[in-house]
């Protein structure tokens, strides 16, 4: 029991920066999505383009893209990261604002293409800050991600934001005059191999498991690792919807 505590406390305080989850690596499996994001991105991209980013966390996603920097904004809220957007895309050319709210930190009429994955988005600013006929594409975790592993480990009820549903950003697209492009929604199965990798998972996902620590769940942890080494693996949901909206 102690060799286990102590691993799992070893896991909870390993670092991590930008939006890298490659300390998991081997030790977790994604069913993949129906769709690919990045295909959608480039679907609609070109290098005369004015392009932002919303959320881009160390810019790794982003910068897969090969767009041209003097063409680039990205926003990002979390203070780690916002540095090392200063420290890694700024000398690039890419132009990067710090933004820890839903009003963003651009003119109106600024961007061709918005992208957002998994970041918070406040409609309303997004078809402010659109060109006319400009597209924001968002791939998003939606409201049932990890409810049940969530419950089950903390012992709280699951509380539904509807405001991270599919039908409800449909809904308030459609107020707002967007067309919307596409749209989809997919329940995948994540499996964790070992509960230090878990442990890890939860204590960046804090959102999804607030209040989480290995000294306060240990006894909920022993139960997983039990049912881990029967069935080789921890199942949960992730949840996760596109929209593809054109001003």
């Amino acid at each position: 029991m102690n060799n286990k505590f102590e691993f799992w406390l070893q896991e909870e305080a390993a670092s991590f920066s930008g939006w890298d989850f490659s300390y998991l690596d081997n030790r977790w499996e994604m069913e993949d999505l129906p769709w690919d994001y990045s295909e959608i991105v480039k679907n609609y991209l070109s290098p005369d383009l004015l392009l932002l980013d919303m959320g881009t966390a160390g810019g790794e996603n982003l910068l897969s893209f090969n767009h041209p920097f003097n063409n680039t904004s990205v926003t990002e809220g979390y203070e780690p990261n916002y540095q090392l957007c200063k420290k890694i895309l700024e000398p690039l050319g890419v132009t990067v604002k710090f933004c820890d709210d839903d009003l963003l930190p651009y003119d109106s009429c600024s961007f061709d293409i918005i992208m957002n994955r998994h970041e918070s988005y406040n409609l309303s600013e997004v078809l402010r800050t659109l060109k006319p006929g400009g597209v924001f594409i968002t791939q998003q975790v939606g409201a049932m991600n990890n409810y049940k592993l969530s419950e089950f480990l903390l012992d709280i009820p699951h509380i539904l934001k509807i405001e991270n549903t599919l039908d409800h950003n449909i809904h308030i697209a459609e107020n707002l005059g967007f067309e919307i492009l596409n749209k989809n929604e997919f329940y995948a199965r994540l499996r964790f191999f070992d509960i230090g990798a878990l442990v890890y998972y939860a204590k960046i996902i804090e959102w999804e498991f607030p209040n989480f620590s290995v000294s306060k769940h240990f006894g909920k942890l022993s139960l997983l690792d039990d049912i881990l080494d029967n069935q080789g693996f921890i199942d949960t949901i992730e949840h996760r919807y596109l929209l593809v909206l054109r001003k």
